[in-house]
């Protein structure tokens, strides 16, 4: 495959992509890790979530209310799409269903590097029991995490670097995906 047609390389001619796109399930460190990689790169920092309420108008859990988890997906991947479309180098926070939808995860692959994290069950439930903005978590968090996480158990494997955010610092995770994107390059 010529350089100019591998899928994660950027408008550089380096062949090392110009955006990172972060996936994972909710609470493994995605906006975190976000902002402080952006800011390690010099890049922009995108969370398509913020970027959905910036669009719409609404927050993420009225979309859902106004239309159901399908309506909300469609307007993340159309988000998602235009991001990745964007010329400026970046690093992308998705929400944690983002890749739920084969053209989403078509897209992300041939336009960034996509890395995802990971984290134990427990970790989950901790970082995202206070957290009332989540609209798959209403009720009973530990219990919607844990079907969520087995409905979701291979969803994240497509993603060339996975990253167990478990015992880690936000800043170990963002070195190990420096390094990891020069290696995976050479």
């Amino acid at each position: 495959m010529s350089e100019s047609n591998h899928p994660h390389s950027g408008a550089s001619n380096t062949g090392i992509t110009d955006k990172i796109v972060l996936v994972g399930f909710m609470g493994t460190g995605k906006s975190t890790v976000s902002r402080l990689l952006a800011e390690q790169l010099g890049w922009r920092r995108i969370d398509s979530d913020e970027e959905i309420v910036r669009v719409t108008g609404k927050a993420i859990k009225d979309l859902f209310a106004e239309g159901g988890e399908a309506h909300f997906r469609s307007i993340e991947t159309d988000t998602l799409r235009n991001i990745l479309q964007s010329d400026a180098p970046a690093v992308v926070a998705t929400g944690g269903g983002a890749v739920l939808r084969e053209e989403n995860r078509s897209a992300m692959l041939a336009h960034a590097l996509v890395v995802a994290l990971k984290a134990d069950e427990a970790h989950i439930v901790e970082r995202v029991s206070s957290d009332s903005s989540r609209p798959l978590l209403q009720g009973d968090t530990a219990a919607n995490v844990r079907r969520l996480l087995e409905e979701r158990r291979t969803a994240y494997d497509f993603a060339p670097l996975i990253i167990d955010t478990t015992g880690l610092t936000p800043e170990a995770v963002c070195k190990i995906i420096v390094e990891q994107r020069y290696q995976l390059h050479k």
